[in-house]
This record gives C-alpha cells, structure tokens and sequence, in this order.
C-alpha cells in the first residue's frame, strides 16, 4: 500500500512549516535514512528523513510552498511492487482564506465626526484578508461605529471596558484605549498594505519563519518582560595576554576568540550566583540545574541563538571548537531542535563590529542577557596613576521578576575578576 509522506513535527512549537527544498525527483529510489527535502520550520531549515524505503511516486506539495500544516501529505512512497496506478488520487492541501464578512456602513453616532475623518483608513494596495479584531457583537457589546474605529486601529474589543448601556463599548472608549495605550489583538498582523508608501520606490523582501518569530518573541519580551539594565566595564588587558600566549603556542590548531573566555567566565560566574540561570512562572521560579548558555549569531534569515551545553564543566578549547561548529551549522540553516532549544542564558557579542556599549532585549523564557561590546584603549586609573588600558563594556538585561537589582549586581561582580584574572578559568 503507498505511503504518505508527512510534513513532520520538527520542534515541539512546530504547527506548520515551508517546503523549501526536494532533494529527490518523482520515480527516485529512497532507503530509509535518505535525505529526500529540507524543511524551514519556525527556527531553521532542516533536513527531512526517508522513514521508509521505496521508490518517490508523487511529489503532492511543491518546494518553495509555504503554511503546510503538520502531519498533512507532502508525497507518496510507493513499495516494491507497485506503481503510479496505486496511489489514487491525492492533491495538496489548499489553506482556505475566509473573505471578509460585508457589513453595511455603520451610521455616525450623534455628534461624533464621519469615521473616514476621524480615522481614515490607507489606500489598499492588496487583498485584505478579515481583520482580527472581531466585528460581530454576539460576544462583545459595541457599537458599530466602535467597532469599525477598533478594527482600524487594531484594538482588542475585549480589552476595553464599555461606558455605554448594559456595558456597551462605544466611539469614546475606543478613542480613551487607543490614547491610553491599551493593548492591541495579539493576532493583529501588520501586513505591507497597511504601511503607506508616500510614493516612494520600495523592494519587498519576503519574511522567512525565523524573522517571523524574531519578530513575535522580542515584541512579546518588550511588552511583558519588565526590563532593567547594569552597565560595567571590564579591563581586559591580562585577557588579550592570555590569549595570545595560548594562540601562539607551537603547534597550536586553534584560535581562541575573546567571546570563548567571556563564555566560560559567565558560565562560571552562574555557578556562583545561580538566580541568574532561572526563569519566572507565575507559580514559580524555575531554577535550572545544567549551565546552558545561549550565543547570538547573525545568519541571513535573522537572529539564532544556539546553544554551548554544560558550558562550565568545558576547558575554553572545547567552548571555541562546538561554538565555530554551532555558527557555521546555524548560517547554514542546518542547527538541530537540541541546538538552539532551551538555555538558561544569552550573550550577545557586537565587539567585532565595533559597537562599544548597547542594551540587549531578554530572549525569554530566559532571565538575562549580557550585551558584550568592542575591546578599546581607553584612559584608566591604576595603582593611584592615570594608565592606558583596554576596556570591554558590558550590559546586562534583567528581568526584575527573578533577577533584582541585588542578584545582578551580584552576578557581574563574580564575573568581573574572572575576565579581568582569567588564568583562574584554566584551573
């Protein structure tokens, strides 16, 4: 009997993914274990698998087809012994867009201003799919003219509280949320026929999966994770020595980075001061055992951050050898769920673009990120004499729900001597 193959599950957050690639044509013989496409998921490109052996009957979803669902066909494996005749018919799946629900032109309030002047609406330079705020009252008590101001402006109905008979939602409460900031529909989706052009020439690029969910998390960590931020300035110059003894050592087949020793310092330092490798839940505060840390790194779909496991139980050596094969997988697109899953801990280094400070948005769940910036010359006081010497600045992001002002300060102060001392992280 012909198989089906499956758009799969590739990440436990995976519900639909992109066809990016076949790597087997119709009529090719698979073995299980064969490569045979490379799906994008919600994080990365990944390779999918031949479960089963056979020969590739019918391709069902073309490469490049993006939104198919999980678990829907994507092609059929055909068995010795059979052929074309047996596989019946299939078709793709065609995700179905319900079109906007006419409504009749709701009449202006007494003494309110014609809605297309209080709030005029964008040329539209495309299919508009329905807006996600919803329209119908059988839920939420409003006005039709509140209704069209908040589908406009994207607000939630639910969120805002009606002044109007029985609870009834109307124009001036909308107006006082908008004002008052009150938070917008979560599944509002800003699409490119909502930004005017003004008449000026533009290229649109495409949003891949990744940028997607950048895009999703950071907004979502801005606007719930209450942020602070701890600036501290580490003076390197024992560290610059130190790596160069180390690097031009005889025979030596690697090149330690200063990223490698602020990994190991920071790994180490969580030790020390472990509420920094936690994250908030509103029953608890979730303290992890194994020091995970996260690495930023920059790929042409956007941000990823993948992974250095039990990074303080590994010697500086092991740290820059998994972390050039964990930046080379992920500006590939061929990082493992394992990969990038999880960390209690991010950095994020922009020193090699010499950017001398910033401030860094928390990748949550996570309670903290420190933002590493370029290494410079800079006056400093030593031994009670001006001096020269190389500064590293620092910033750590908090989320105050678990890290205080008291467990950051704590935490940069054990991480302080380790960078500026760093044989200590050989022992």
């Amino acid at each position: 009997m012909p198989i089906h193959i499956l758009m799969p599950a590739l990440s436990p957050t995976m519900t639909e993914g992109t066809l990016s690639k076949w790597l087997v044509k119709e009529g090719d013989e698979v073995a299980s274990g064969d490569i045979i496409a490379e799906i994008e998921t919600d994080k990365a490109t990944m390779e999918l698998e031949a479960v089963d052996e056979g020969k590739i009957g019918k391709i069902i979803v073309p490469e490049g087809t993006e939104g198919v669902e999980v678990n829907n066909p994507i092609g059929v494996l055909l068995e010795e012994g059979e052929d074309e005749g047996d596989i019946g018919d299939v078709s793709a799946p065609v995700p179905v867009v319900p079109a906007p629900k006419a409504e009749p032109e709701p009449e202006p309030e007494p003494g309110s201003a014609p809605i297309e002047k209080a709030l005029p609406a964008p040329a539209a330079t495309a299919p508009r799919t329905a807006p996600a705020v919803p329209l119908s009252g059988d839920r939420i008590l409003a006005s039709p003219l509140a209704k069209r101001i908040a589908a406009n402006a994207r607000i939630d109905l639910a969120a805002i509280k009606g002044s109007g008979p029985n609870g009834r939602v109307v124009k001036a409460d909308v107006e006082n949320a908008f004002s008052g900031g009150v938070t917008r529909s979560a599944a509002a989706r800003v699409s490119s026929a909502d930004v005017p052009d003004f008449g000026q020439a533009y290229t649109e690029v495409a949003n891949t999966n990744v940028r997607k969910v950048i895009a999703r998390r950071l907004l979502e960590a801005k606007q719930t994770v209450p942020h602070f931020y701890m600036k501290v300035d580490f003076v390197i110059d024992n560290l610059l020595s130190l790596r160069k003894d180390l690097n031009g050592q005889d025979g030596a087949d690697y090149n330690l980075s200063i990223n490698d020793f602020v990994i190991k310092a920071c790994a180490v330092a969580m030790r020390k001061v472990p509420m920094v490798n936690a994250s908030w839940t509103d029953d608890a505060i979730r303290m992890y055992e194994n020091v995970d840390i996260s690495i930023a790194v920059a790929t042409e779909g956007g941000l990823i951050t993948p992974i250095i496991r039990n990074a303080d139980q590994k010697g500086l050596l092991a740290i820059s050898t998994e972390m050039k094969d964990l930046a080379s997988s992920a500006r590939d697109n061929k990082l493992k769920p394992e990969e990038f899953q999880g960390g209690g801990f991010t950095i994020s280094n922009l020193g090699m673009y010499g950017i001398k400070e910033f401030s860094a948005i928390i990748n949550p769940p996570q309670s903290a990120i420190l933002a590493v910036g370029v290494g410079e010359q800079r006056p400093i006081v030593k031994n009670g004499a001006l001096a020269v010497g190389t500064v590293m600045s620092c910033t750590l992001s908090c989320d105050h729900r678990v890290v205080d002002g008291a467990v950051g300060a704590e935490f940069l102060q054990a991480l302080k001597p380790l960078i500026e001392d760093p044989l200590s992280l050989l022992l």
